[in-house]
């Protein structure tokens, strides 16, 4: 299969200012995520980016990138934007997060791998929940899924309820997954999901991929056994400054 990777690298950012551009041991978050990129199987990356600073910085070190409008609302409008700056065509485009310097070269090729189904629409990662902490976490989505293992509904909170049973042990009476934040699209479904509007459980959730969900679009996951660390705030980088690469 022909697959695009993108990784979407906006300057601004009202926690983090210039993330993609800060250093984490030695290399900038964007060269990171760029490097965990190239080494799956991946046919071709690329930064898709709004600001002349991360252009020409992935430049500099030998990745290619694109520059995209400053006026998109997510990850998905401005990997659509790239796709069609890119001028090759691909059938398949994985949106890889630009803030998770630690994406490991398999969870991208499990995406990618969703797409020998013919019938794949979109995919995503999930990963089997370990904890309360974690699953009662409103900053971590959970996902629940169907017996063909694609998304029935994403949410911030724990679902389903488990009746009678106390709160620190759900984990143990159910199989909880979280999502993990990188997505596969069919180029064609790409195109089709830009150009809806944001729906009610979007914005209830704020979770973007309630809106596909919702107009009907079906979402494939596969599930991956390694965390993924995304780097949202300063705090969250000093937290990764022993990581070992």
């Amino acid at each position: 299969m022909e697959i695009l990777g993108i990784i979407p690298a906006r300057f601004a950012s009202t926690r983090f200012p210039g993330k993609p551009l800060t250093n984490i041991g030695g290399k900038t978050m964007i060269q990171r995520v760029y490097e965990q990129a190239k080494k799956s199987d991946l046919t071709e990356v690329v930064v898709a980016t709004d600001d002349h600073r991360i252009l020409e910085h992935v430049q500099a070190f030998g990745g290619k990138a694109v520059m995209t409008g400053e006026h998109h609302q997510s990850g998905t409008d401005r990997c659509f934007e790239a796709y069609q700056l890119n001028n090759v065509p691909f059938e398949y485009i994985i949106n890889i997060q630009g803030d998770e310097p630690f994406i490991r070269p398999e969870q991208i090729d499990l995406v990618a791998q969703c797409f020998q189904n013919p019938q794949t629409q979109l995919a995503t990662l999930i990963k089997k929940v370990q904890s309360p902490e974690e699953l009662f976490n409103v900053n971590a989505p959970k996902v629940v899924i169907n017996k063909a293992g694609e998304a029935l509904y994403f949410s911030r909170q724990p679902i389903p309820y488990c009746r009678n049973v106390p709160n620190d042990i759900w984990h143990k009476q159910h199989t909880y997954y979280k999502h993990i934040g990188i997505y596969g699209y069919r180029a064609d479904i790409l195109e089709q999901i830009t150009q809806l509007p944001p729906s009610a459980l979007e914005l209830a959730e704020s979770l973007e991929q309630l809106r596909w969900l919702e107009n009907g679009f079906r979402i494939a996951t596969a599930v991956t056994e390694f965390e993924t660390i995304g780097i949202d705030t300063p705090e969250d980088l000093l937290r990764v400054t022993n990581y070992e690469f």
